[in-house]
C-alpha cells in the first residue's frame, strides 16, 4: 500500500515509500499523525562500488564524494558514482577480528577549513577514536581506552546538529558495563571535536550521554534535532530508541519494552530475525535502518512526538546483509552491503555500495 504526505521542501518528493508492512511492535497503541517524508525509488538501484570487503563507515565530503571504511583492510576509499573506488588513506594500528576493525567514519562539519576525518577503530588493546587528514601520514587520538572484544564493539560515529561528535559504544560482551556510569562502554557518548566533555553533558566531566545500551550501531537526527539510535538485541528484541540526554535504556536488565520506570522504552522493536539493525539515516521524517540478519531496509515513519508509526520493509533479501545507510548530499539514499563479513553469502560483486534516487513527484 502507499500513503501520501505533503513535501517538506522542494528537494523532497511527496509520496511515502511504498511497501508491505511487516510485523513490528511500536511503543504506543494509538499512533499520532505521521510527519512528512520524501520517497525513494527502491526499484532503481544505482551501483556506486563493487568488490569491497565489509564497507562499514560512510561519510561525505563537501565536494559530494563519499568516504567508505573497509573494516578488515583499514582502508579508506573515496567513492564517486561512475568512477572506480580510490584508496586515499590507510588507518594505522587497526587490529580486525570478528566484528572489530575499522568501523565508523565522520567528516568534520568544518571540513572545508580543517580537512579532518574522524574514525572509530579497534587497536591492539582498545577501541578508540582518532582524527586525520587525507594526504597526510599518521592519526591523532582523541579518545582511547574503550573496552574491545570480537563482538559488541559499537563503532558508529556522527556529528550532531550541535557540532558535537557522538559515538555508539558496545558493551564489548561485558553486560555489566552498560549500567556502570563510570564505564564508557554500553553507552552513547557525546564529545567536543577534540574528545573533551562538553559542559552541558548530563554529568559534568563525563562523555556519557545515555546508558543501558547493548550495541548501538546507528545514529541519526531528525529535522527537530532529536537523536534516534538503532540497537542490536540479544535473543529477543532489536530496537529503535529516541535518545534523551541522561536516559537509561535498560540493558542488560531489560531487552525491548518493559514496565520498569527506571528505563526508557524503544519506539520500535523487532525480533532479531527480522532486523539486527546496523546503520541508520533520516530523510524527511522517515528513519531508515539497515538490517544485517534481516537482509532488508526498514523504513520507520517518525511521529511529531518522537514516536513511530508502522515500519515497512524494503529490499527484503535483494542484496543480502545491509550494514550502513546514509542520505547523501546528492539527495540519494546510499546503502552498503555486508556479505563478506563472515556471516553472509556473498555474490560475485560483493560487497557493494548502492544508491537509490528520490522519486519524481
Amino acid at each position: 500500500m502507499s500513503r501520501r504526505f505533503a513535501a517538506t521542501s522542494a528537494a523532497c518528493a511527496a509520496i511515502l515509500a511504498a511497501g508491505v508492512a511487516l510485523t513490528a511492535t511500536t511503543a504506543e497503541a494509538e499512533q499520532p499523525a505521521v510527519l512528512a517524508t520524501p520517497s525513494f525509488d527502491f526499484d532503481s538501484p544505482q551501483v556506486v562500488a563493487t568488490g569491497l570487503t565489509v564497507p562499514w563507515g560512510l561519510t561525505f565530503l563537501p565536494d559530494g564524494s563519499a568516504l567508505a571504511a573497509e573494516r578488515n583492510s583499514a582502508r579508506v576509499l573515496r567513492l564517486r558514482p561512475g568512477a572506480a573506488p580510490e584508496p586515499v588513506f590507510t588507518v594505522p594500528g587497526v587490529v580486525a577480528s570478528g566484528e572489530s576493525g575499522l568501523l565508523g567514519l565522520a567528516a568534520s562539519p568544518t571540513y572545508a577549513q580543517d580537512n579532518l576525518v574522524y574514525a572509530y577503530f579497534t587497536a591492539a588493546n582498545d577501541n578508540r577514536i582518532v582524527r586525520f587528514q587525507l594526504g597526510q601520514q599518521g592519526v591523532t587520538p582523541i579518545l582511547t581506552g574503550l573496552a574491545k572484544a570480537t563482538i559488541h564493539d559499537g563503532g558508529r560515529i556522527k556529528f550532531g546538529p550541535d557540532g558535537k561528535l557522538y559515538a555508539g559504544v558496545g558493551d564489548a560482551g561485558n553486560t555489566a558495563l552498560a549500567q556502570n556510569p563510570q564505564s564508557r562502554n554500553g553507552k552513547i557518548l557525546r564529545m567536543n571535536p577534540d574528545g573533551s566533555a562538553p559542559a552541558d553533558n548530563p554529568t559534568a566531566g563525563s562523555l556519557v550521554y545515555s546508558l543501558g545500551h547493548r550495541n548501538v550501531q546507528g545514529l541519526a537526527w531528525d529535522a527537530q534535532g532529536r537523536l534516534f539510535a538503532t540497537e542490536f538485541g540479544q535473543n529477543t528484541w532489536d530496537e529503535v530508541n529516541h535518545i534523551v540526554a541522561g536516559a537509561n535504556y535498560g540493558w542488560p536488565t531489560v531487552e525491548g519494552n518493559s514496565t520498569d520506570p527506571r528505563f526508557r522504552n524503544p519506539i520500535v522493536q523487532w525480533s532479531t530475525a527480522q532486523a539486527s539493525p546496523s546503520g541508520a539515516a533520516i530523510a524527511g521524517d522517515t528513519l531508515y535502518a539497515a538490517a544485517l540478519r534481516g537482509t532488508r531496509l526498514w523504513t520507520v515513519p517518525l511521529t511529531g512526538d518522537g514516536g513511530a508509526g508502522t515500519p515497512v520493509a524494503e529490499l527484503t533479501g535483494q542484496f543480502g546483509r545491509l550494514r550502513t545507510v546514509e542520505l547523501g548530499p546528492d539527495g540519494f539514499l546510499w546503502v552498503t552491503t555486508s556479505n563478506r563479513d563472515g556471516r553472509g553469502t556473498p555474490a560475485a560483486t560483493d560487497d557493494r555500495v548502492l544508491r537509490f534516487p528520490q522519486t519524481t513527484p
